[in-house]
């Protein structure tokens, strides 16, 4: 299986660093670092859209 990666739209291509997700299943989100590709982290949709509303819920400061 070949894995379609996305790169964040908030990621710039000069600095060279950038959040790829992949979505392979219907129960499974990928995720990766640009520049350590073989370094990923599998995790839920939902444990995602909970990390993600965290961190954009200013939470975090």
């Amino acid at each position: 299986m070949v894995i379609q990666w996305q790169k964040s739209s908030f990621s710039t291509d000069s600095q060279g660093d950038c959040i790829e997700l992949a979505n392979p299943a219907a129960d499974r989100i990928l995720l990766r670092e640009s520049d350590a590709p073989n370094t990923v982290i599998a995790t839920s949709p939902a444990a995602l859209r909970a990390l993600l509303a965290t961190a954009t819920g200013g939470r975090w400061r």
